[in-house]
């Protein structure tokens, strides 16, 4: 395919760069005023993170490699702390700049460290899967987690570019692409059904890297993003405290979210993100039916087309007022209140705020093994 770009036209207006080979955009997304560079990469990375080091040093760069663990285990304030120190031991300015290469959780921290080192350094996103692509590397949302919970120390920050290379999908087990295909689903439920009736029609090459599907899903969510957070970057949208009618905003994109950061706390943060908002969607589904948001055939094809990519819809019995206790402590919370983004409708996406124990614990029961 031809590369393409999205734009943000958010606060401090970006490119979203797509296709096969856009790693070679990276140097003039930089430009001249760089002298040094900090790539923040995940450490299965090396061999990918090695190459860009070499391509920017050929554009006179000084390039510094800082490899970071793999996955929820990058998203620490001991590994944030391990990459400012790195900064600071190589005299990094405010005229440097910082990249972050891999998955989500590597976007999510490398942007995070950016908008920390001295108030701010220049940021470019370059995910290397399904789940970075369209969701971590898109929107300015940086951050680590706590022992308390998911993203709770963070900061809105906006990178200069991202770089969505196909080329990095090719080696991703499947498992990592349905993964990402979740946070794909989600969009297709909160703002464009055609993403929708593309996996039904086509649930096989939806998950095939190869495939042109998964590259026209990929942008389809990356489009909905865009324009979600360009209208709403600090997700102040969506405060009203009751599903209804309008737009809520960037807090849209939190469908699945509240329960799935809950099971993500619950398992040490070992729990695929995309397989937890999968039964994210599942559990505010019925938890929509029951309170009369939506009909009972909508929460069923949430149940259908996660299956038909073969992501979880369930999880197990007997911790609920675990999970419940772990939703309290996150950020969508208002007090004591719990908030979810439900669906008024077929891309009608509203909250619910406050909802009867009842309905929650009715809700869980039906995912629940």
């Amino acid at each position: 395919m031809t590369t393409m770009r999205i734009s943000v036209e958010s606060e401090t207006p970006y490119d979203v760069m797509i296709g096969a080979g856009v790693h070679d955009e990276l140097p003039g997304l930089l430009g001249n005023a760089v002298q040094r560079v900090a790539i923040i990469f995940s450490e299965r990375l090396e061999d990918h993170a090695e190459v860009l080091r070499v391509a920017l040093a050929s554009a006179g760069y000084s390039v510094h490699l800082v490899a970071v663990p793999d996955g929820e285990q990058a998203k620490t304030a001991d590994v944030a702390q391990f990459c400012w120190r790195v900064l600071g031991q190589n005299g990094f300015t405010r005229s440097d700049a910082i990249v972050g290469l891999g998955g989500g959780t590597t976007t999510d921290l490398a942007g995070f460290v950016a908008a920390s080192w001295l108030r701010g350094v220049a940021f470019v996103a370059v995910p290397t899967t399904v789940l970075g692509m369209v969701d971590a590397a898109v929107g300015g949302k940086t951050g680590i987690n706590t022992d308390e919970g998911k993203n709770l120390v963070g900061a809105f920050y906006e990178p200069v570019g991202v770089l969505c290379d196909f080329e990095t999908l090719r080696s991703l087990p499947v498992a990592e692409v349905r993964s990402g295909l979740a946070e794909i689903i989600k969009c297709g439920f909160i703002a464009d059904p055609s993403i929708l009736e593309l996996i039904e029609a086509a649930p096989g090459a939806a998950q095939d890297v190869n495939s042109q599907i998964l590259a026209e899903l990929i942008i389809k969510g990356i489009a909905v993003k865009a324009k979600t957070v360009a209208a709403d970057l600090r997700e102040s949208g969506g405060l009203a405290g009751s599903a209804g009618p309008g737009s809520i905003g960037r807090e849209a994109l939190n469908y699945g979210h509240t329960l799935a950061h809950a099971i993500e706390r619950h398992e040490n943060f070992m729990f695929r993100h995309g397989d937890a908002v999968a039964i994210g969607m599942v559990f505010v589904a019925k938890l929509a039916r029951l309170t009369g948001h939506i009909t009972p055939e909508l929460a069923a094809r949430h149940r259908r087309i996660l299956e038909l990519v073969g992501l979880p819809v369930s999880y197990r019995d007997g911790v609920w007022d675990e999970l419940q206790a772990a939703m309290r402590l996150d950020k969508k919370a208002r007090g004591n209140q719990l908030r979810f983004v439900i669906l008024d409708g077929l891309a009608h996406p509203a909250i619910l705020a406050g909802p009867d124990d009842s309905f929650l614990e009715t809700a869980y029961r039906e995912i629940s093994r």
